[in-house]
């Protein structure tokens, strides 16, 4: 959910570096004497100078940006949330505890589950992970939401709980977004929240009501229904 331009280097700078290891090397014809000794690119002192130079200046783009956030005169603290959807609710989940957006896996049921949030084991890259029912534990009704006609594409939260990753499949997902934290204090001590399970505030954004999730209490409810 970054930005693919943060990461980006110039035209300028990718034809300054030499990418031997896609002309001659692993990814190339293989043709560079260097193989023999090294087996693999990544083993090279040339690709490793090469990477180091690259980081060299991803350090110095990301100076640049600090030394031009400096010259505002009021710094505005803002909270990365992720916003996603769940039937007919918003909600936002703080990305520190967030690993991964993924695509939607196969959910493997479980024999003898012994929780009703558990929904089962998906497969993530080779390992097979936990996945939760996240309506579930907030007490919501699964489904619905969207207008006719309208394209969503679910995903799968991998989130960051105590015991280890997790997997929460969602309806949708908005994006990651960075809120005035004045916002989130006042939305705290509303009190609209009261009777909702794991919620910190609620508060209006871009003509939602969003739900901000209390990371910490679901995070301990995520680990209480694993055991």
């Amino acid at each position: 959910m970054i930005a693919a331009d943060t990461f980006s280097v110039t035209r300028e700078d990718a034809q300054a570096i030499d990418d031997c290891w896609n002309r001659i090397g692993i990814h190339g014809d293989k043709s560079c004497p260097l193989l023999v000794d090294h087996i693999h690119c990544r083993n090279c002192s040339v690709y490793s100078a090469a990477a180091t130079r690259l980081l060299d200046r991803y350090a110095l783009q990301q100076e640049d940006r600090v030394q031009v956030a400096d010259t505002v005169e009021e710094e505005v603290k803002t909270r990365s949330l992720l916003m996603f959807r769940l039937g007919e609710e918003w909600l936002g989940l703080a990305t520190r505890s967030l690993v991964e957006v993924a695509p939607q896996q196969a959910i493997h049921s479980l024999p003898h589950q012994r929780s009703r949030a558990l929904l089962g084991v998906a497969n993530v890259r080779g390992a097979l992970v936990a996945c939760l029912s996240l309506s579930e534990l907030l007490g919501l009704e699964s489904g619905g939401g969207v207008a006719s006609g309208a394209r969503v594409m679910p995903r799968m939260l991998i989130i960051a709980a105590h015991g280890g990753p997790v997997v929460v499949p969602v309806d949708e997902v908005d994006g990651i977004h960075a809120i005035d934290e004045r916002l989130l204090d006042a939305a705290s001590r509303s009190g609209a929240h009261a009777d909702a399970k794991y919620t910190r505030g609620v508060l209006q954004f871009r003509g939602r009501s969003l739900r901000w999730l209390d990371e910490e209490q679901l995070l301990s409810a995520v680990t209480r229904s694993l055991t």
